[in-house]
């Protein structure tokens, strides 16, 4: 039996249960740090992404920037000049937006200097009361100019072999994007990214930009609370026990 005084009380422990204790308050706390660490790692990625919308606006009809250079200009303002090639659409499915299925509308947009189309995501459609029904996608107004932010494609969790083969005919349609397969099916180059049209730019949907992460920051500190919470409930046990002991 391990004893010592704390608070002007004797304590009294089995090695066994003390070793044990131990162990849990350095495993409780380590979780409770790791998850403040990360709080503060995803509030700087908060407010990279706010810098980068509030930097000058890329032109990108001066150059299309590459893959390798996508982290670094992610969330950037971006114009862009020349004209939509709304004949070729590509519809991604199983994009749910407050619990209803629906659609992102990708259109490519060429670029008045010949360089590589930008897939513009026009933004959110409902799925129709039958899938096999195709919406129209037309765009009525021509645009030669338009503005918007520069983001990866949406990704997916698991995919499923053929689910970013584009099928047959136009508007295609696929469960992610596969930037060679759509390069084929569209017959020319494909930037690296996408841009999301911003909400005042015509020729658009439902359009509801955000900076998100996976866990925001409030939540890791939630959850740094709760491992803290349990290493003192269990050290309110620890005491409340030897304390009780002692009594009998």
């Amino acid at each position: 039996m391990i004893k010592f005084r704390l608070f002007r009380r004797e304590w009294r422990w089995s090695p066994a249960l003390l070793v044990g204790y131990l162990a849990m308050m350095v495993l409780l706390c380590n979780l409770g740090f790791w998850q403040l660490r990360r709080a503060d790692e995803k509030q700087a990625l908060l407010d990279a992404q706010y810098a980068a919308q509030m930097s000058v606006a890329l032109d990108l009809n001066q150059r299309i920037p590459g893959e390798q250079e996508l982290e670094a200009i992610r969330y950037r303002k971006a114009t862009l000049q020349g004209h939509y090639d709304d004949a070729h659409q590509l519809l991604l499915d199983n994009q749910v937006h407050d619990g209803r299925p629906g659609y992102l509308v990708f259109t490519p947009f060429l670029p008045a200097n010949g360089q590589a189309a930008v897939l513009v995501n026009r933004g959110w459609l409902p799925l129709g009361r039958d899938r096999r029904v195709v919406p129209d996608l037309s765009i009525d107004t021509p645009v030669e100019q338009l503005r918007g932010r520069i983001n990866r494609f949406p990704d997916v969790g698991i995919r499923l072999a053929g689910g970013g083969t584009p099928g047959e005919g136009w508007p295609v349609r696929t469960q992610y994007v596969d930037l060679a397969a759509l390069g084929v099916k569209f017959g020319y180059a494909l930037a690296p990214f996408q841009l999301e049209l911003d909400a005042d730019q015509p020729a658009g949907y439902l359009r509801d930009w955000r900076i998100n992460v996976v866990i925001p920051p409030e939540k890791h500190r939630a959850y740094a609370v709760q491992w803290f919470g349990l290493a003192l409930t269990l050290s309110t046990l620890m005491f409340w026990n030897s304390l009780r002991k002692r009594r009998e």
